[in-house]
This record gives structure tokens, sequence and C-alpha cells, in this order.
């Protein structure tokens, strides 16, 4: 997801450089003062309050407008991103704004500020005055308005600075040249981005075979909770002994030892494109921990999967291969079977509820060959890459 307010004085160019914008990267364009506007014409709860304080003189509170803005995320899940323009205006809503993103599992990539001095703005804005037929558009109001901008604004360029996601283009050069300026900006933002899957399916389904390949396709690396576990173990490393000690005892390896290993996955993976989690996050708790582990290290989920496949099916495809050298400690009895297959039921489709709510998920039928379900996996990464790089 791309997210990324404009900012720049009365006159910058702010409007032309939305529209080539919103196309070019499949944006949701969200201006204060058009929600605002939406939401009275159409009479909603938020509206109406809104409507009420404008009409008795006043200013629209930061708690409508901030209620506004995250229904209008919230209403638009297929977009590739959002482009803010007339938000943040000053410090506090700066505050606001992150915690919202934070809220939604997302964050403001950068702002971008189309910067032209005073003189410049206020010619262009006498210029556009002669055929706007706009009250504001004469000299005097103009200028009260930039000292107003630069007064509550400045600010909130420093509170992104701050965080390393401020950058300025020359606007006084062509609207085609500072378009590029801003589109190479936003390319270099993209490629920063790791490109994170998670897999999903009941035991049986497939997913393992899946994702290695998946992950040697598009250069991911590959994490696999299990594979992990047993690598400490044949290691015999101080972790290792512990979660073979909890084997023998046929207990479960908490949460806390699983995490240190996939965070030292995460440290140690330098130059990776993005990762593939393949049994992890199991359950709702290992979700929230895989969110906080991917925004410790500036990133987040990109994409969820989850493989379908009947459940006669996957039992046939278990007692099959509890027959071969690839059996898992489960596989040892139809009983086993069924157990594992339960538990998969009632600890992680919460999480996939979850995730069907706050990510790219898709739903990809596990029958059929290898090579079929593999074309149907890459055609919709494909199809999601496309959109957010």
């Amino acid at each position: 997801m791309l997210n990324i307010a404009l900012f720049g004085p009365p006159g910058a160019g702010k409007g032309t450089q939305s529209e080539f914008l919103l196309k070019k990267f499949n944006l949701f364009y969200i201006s204060t003062g058009d929600l605002l506007r939406k939401e009275i014409a159409e009479k909603t709860k938020l509206g109406l309050e809104a409507q009420n304080i404008i009409a008795s003189g006043g200013l629209v509170s930061d708690e409508i407008i901030v209620q506004i803005i995250e229904k209008t995320i919230t209403d638009n899940p297929n977009a590739n991103g959002f482009l803010f323009d007339g938000f943040p205006r000053t410090y506090v809503q700066a505050y606001i704004l992150e915690g919202l993103m934070l809220k939604l599992n997302t964050s403001l990539n950068c702002l971008i500020n189309i910067n032209v001095d005073e003189e410049e703005s206020v010619s262009r804005l006498l210029n556009r005055g002669k055929t706007s037929g706009r009250s504001d558009d004469n000299e005097k109001v103009i200028r009260n308005r930039l000292v107003e901008y630069d007064v509550k604004t400045r600010p909130v360029m420093q509170f992104y600075k701050d965080r390393g996601v401020y950058f300025e283009v020359d606007g006084h050069d062509s609207i085609e040249n500072v378009n590029k300026k801003i589109i190479n900006i936003l390319q270099d933002e993209l490629s920063k981005s790791l490109y994170n899957i998670v897999l999903f399916g009941y035991p049986g389904c497939g997913r393992g075979s899946q994702g290695k390949a998946l992950a040697e396709k598009y250069g991911l690396e590959y994490i696999a909770t299990g594979k992990m576990l047993e690598s400490e173990i044949e290691q015999k490393t101080e972790v290792g002994m512990k979660i073979l000690e909890l084997y023998e005892n046929g207990q479960l390896v908490p949460d806390e030892i699983v995490v240190q290993l996939i965070e030292k996955k995460l440290e140690n993976s330098k130059g990776v494109k993005g990762y593939i989690f393949k049994g992890f996050p199991r359950t709702l708790v290992q979700s929230y921990i895989l969110d906080g582990l991917l925004k410790k290290h500036g990133s987040k989920i990109s994409k969820v999967i989850e493989f379908e496949v009947p459940m006669l099916e996957l039992i046939n495809r278990l007692d099959a291969r509890s027959k071969t050298d690839k059996r898992m400690p489960y596989d040892s009895s139809t009983a086993k079977i069924v157990k594992r297959l339960q538990e998969h039921e009632k600890k992680t489709i919460p999480v996939i509820e979850k995730y069907e709510q706050l990510h790219d998920f898709k739903k990809i039928d596990g029958m059929g060959t290898f090579e079929e379900v593999f074309e149907r996996t890459v055609v919709d990464i494909e199809k999601s890459m496309r959109h957010t790089r």
C-alpha cells in the first residue's frame, strides 16, 4: 500500500499533480473538504454533526475529521493506497494521522512538498482569479492564506522530516518535470518495500511445497517455523535442547521461543526482497506478534493466501503422506489427523478472518496438480505486485 501526503502552498499545483498520481498508482483521493461535503450531502451522522458546527460558525473538530477519514479508508479496502490533500494541516493532526495509520496497520510512506516561493504563488493565483471567479483569488486574501499556511504547515513538515519521510520538489519547474520528480520519489519508496506473504491452509493443502516454489520464483526468504525448530534441534543449540525437551514431554513450543527464532531470521536476512511465512501465525496472539515484528523492521504483510482443499481430500492426502518419509508426527493415525485438522479450525480460522479484513487476501483452489495450483497462485501474486510496485 502506498500512502502519501501532498503539500505545497496555495498555487503550487497540488491538484494537477494529484490527478496524475491517482491514475498512475491507483490511489484513493482524500481531501478533507470533499469528504465533509460528501458526508453532509448524504446526511450521515457525522455529516449532520459537521453541518451543525459549520452553521453556528464553528470549525469542524479533529475528532469528526479523523472519524470521516477512518471511515473512508476502511470503506475502500481495494485501494492501492491513499493520497492525502489538506490533511494533516497542523502538528496535532500529524500525530492524529500517525495514530490512525498505526490502528489500520499501515503508515504514511512519504510527505512530498511542492515548493514555490510567495511571489510565484501570488502570481499564479492572481492569474487563476481572472478566470476562476473565486472571490478569494485577490492579492490581500492570497497573502493572508500564505501567512496562515506558513505558520501552521511548517511544523508539520518538520514532523515528517524528523521521521525521514519528507521530500521536496521544486514547483517552479514545468508540470511534466515536477510530475517526473514525484514519480521517481514514489518509485524509489516502493522499491524499498519488502513483499511479505503469509500462507494459510489446513494441513495437507500443499502450502509447504507451494511456499518453497514461490520463494524461489520471486527471490523471497521462506520462513517455516517447523523447519526452524527442527534446525535448532539438529544443531543442538541451547534453544534446540529446550525444544526437544518440550517435544518429548508432549508440550507445545511457547511463542517466546518461536518469536526469538523468527526475529533472528529477520535480522540475519540481508538484501532479501521479502518473506514467505508458513506455519506462523497459527493463533490470534501470534498474528499480533508478526504484525509487531514486521513493523519493527519497517515492513508489513503484503499478501495473504489461503489454499482451499475439501476435508476428505485432506484426510486422504495426510493418510498417504503417513506412508512416506515426509510423514509428520500427527500423520500416524486417522484420529490424530482429524484432531490436527480440528485444532487448525479452532485456532487458525480466526486469524484468517482477521487478515481477510485487513490485507490483500485471496483464496486459492488447492485441487489439481502442483503446477495447476502454482499457476493460479502466481497469477494472483503478480496481479497484486503490479498494484503495489
